[in-house]
C-alpha cells in the first residue's frame, strides 16, 4: 500500500514527462502487481517514491525480481530485477518517470540495486537512457511504429489506399455496420469480454495463438477499475466498436493517455472478413482519435505491414541490461541469440 496521495502524484509525474507513457502509471503496474503478480511472494516488488516539498512526488521506481527463462523450450532461468509490469501483459514504453533534478539520484539507486542483481529493463523509452547506472548496455530494440495525427487522417497513408479504405467503409454500412467510440470510464467489462472473445475468434481462424485471453482478463479489468478512478481529464481504456443488427462484431481497445492512443489489441467476426472489417476498425479508431484532439496513434510492438499502409513510422523501444555475475552473463547470450533469430526472420 502507497502512502495517501502518491498514486495520483505518480500519475501526474507521469502525465508531465515529456517520454511519459500509459505503461509507466500506477494504472498500468499496480493493476499489473495486483493481478499477474499476485501469485509472486510478497517482497518481489519494489516501489521507490522521492517526494518533493508538500509531498509533491518527483520520480518513481518501480521494480520487480523475478526469474528471466533464458528459452521458450529450455527450464534454465535466471534472477534478475526488471520494471515491474513488463513482461506478461506486453507492456511498451517503460520506465522511471522522473523530473530533472531527480534523475541523478534514481540513477544512483539503480546502480545501488544493480551491485547485488542483474538488472534487465526491457521495452524502455529511449529518453530513459539517461537514467541508467554505468554498465548499462543496450541489447534489445523493438519497433513501435506509431502515426501522426496531427495534420488529420486525409495525411495518412497513400491516395490509393485511403479511396480503398472509404470504399470498404461505404460497403460495410449498406451492410448495416456501425462504428462508436467509447471513451474512458465508459469502457466496461462487457465490452472488454466482447473484443476479447471476438479476437479469440480471429485468431483461431488464423491459427495463431495469443495471450489476450482468460488469463489476462483480470488484468485488464483491475485496469479500467484504476483509471475510473483517477481525477482530472478522460485517460486510460477506450474501444473503438462497430456493431450490426444489435450485437458487437468487432472492436479495438487500447489507452487513450493525454495526446497519444495506444493500440493494444483488435476482434472482429472472421465471417465480415470479405468487407475487410478489420481495416474499417482500425480507419475509424484513427479518425475518432483525430477528432478529439489525438496527435498520436501508437500501434506499440509489431512491424506487421497494415500499419505502414495506415502512414505509421517506426519509434523504437530500447532493452537495456546491467549484468552481475554468471546470471547477468547468460542474459547477455540470450539476448545475442534472440538477435540472431530476430534477423534471420
Amino acid at each position: 500500500m502507497l502512502p495517501v496521495g502518491v498514486e495520483e502524484g505518480w500519475r501526474e509525474l507521469v502525465a508531465g514527462d515529456p517520454g511519459g507513457s500509459w505503461f509507466m502509471t500506477p494504472d498500468w503496474v499496480l493493476a499489473w502487481w495486483e493481478t499477474l503478480g499476485a501469485d509472486l511472494p510478497a517482497g518481489a516488488a519494489e516501489v521507490a517514491v522521492w517526494r518533493g516539498p508538500g509531498g509533491a512526488v518527483e520520480a518513481v521506481a518501480p521494480l520487480l525480481r523475478t526469474r528471466l527463462r533464458l528459452h521458450p523450450r529450455a527450464p534454465l532461468s535466471v534472477d534478475c530485477l526488471t520494471v515491474l509490469g513488463s513482461g506478461a501483459g506486453a507492456a511498451d514504453h517503460c520506465g522511471f518517470p522522473a523530473l530533472p533534478g531527480r534523475r541523478a539520484e534514481v540513477r544512483d539507486w539503480l546502480a545501488g540495486r544493480a551491485r547485488s542483481s542483474s538488472l534487465w529493463l526491457p521495452g524502455l523509452d529511449p529518453g530513459q537512457a539517461t537514467l541508467l547506472p554505468p554498465g548499462a548496455r543496450e541489447v534489445e530494440r523493438t519497433p513501435c511504429p506509431r502515426a501522426d495525427l496531427s495534420a488529420g487522417t486525409e495525411a495518412l497513408g497513400s491516395r490509393q489506399f485511403r479511396s480503398t479504405v472509404r470504399r470498404y467503409g461505404r460497403k460495410l454500412a449498406a451492410a448495416g455496420v456501425s462504428f462508436r467510440w467509447v471513451p474512458p470510464k465508459e469502457a466496461g467489462p462487457e465490452l472488454l469480454d466482447e473484443v476479447m472473445r471476438l479476437h479469440l475468434l480471429r485468431r483461431a481462424a488464423l491459427g495463431r495463438p495469443t495471450t489476450f485471453d482468460a488469463g489476462r482478463r483480470p488484468l485488464h479489468l483491475r485496469v479500467m477499475e484504476r483509471a475510473a478512478q483517477g481525477t482530472g481529464p478522460e485517460r486510460g481504456p477506450a474501444l473503438l466498436v462497430a456493431s450490426a443488427g444489435g450485437r458487437v462484431v468487432g472492436g479495438l481497445y487500447g489507452f487513450l493517455w493525454g495526446d497519444t492512443f495506444g493500440y493494444y489489441q483488435i476482434g472482429w467476426d472472421p465471417a465480415w472478413a470479405p468487407l475487410r472489417l478489420g481495416t474499417a476498425i482500425i480507419a475509424e479508431a484513427l479518425a475518432a482519435c483525430a477528432d478529439r484532439g489525438v496527435r498520436t496513434f501508437d500501434f506499440l510492438r509489431g512491424t506487421e505491414p497494415y500499419k505502414y499502409r495506415f502512414g505509421a513510422v517506426d519509434r523504437d523501444d530500447i532493452g537495456w541490461l546491467v549484468p552481475h555475475g554468471a546470471g547477468g552473463a547468460l542474459i547477455g547470450l540470450r539476448q545475442r541469440a534472440r538477435s540472431r533469430r530476430a534477423a534471420r526472420r
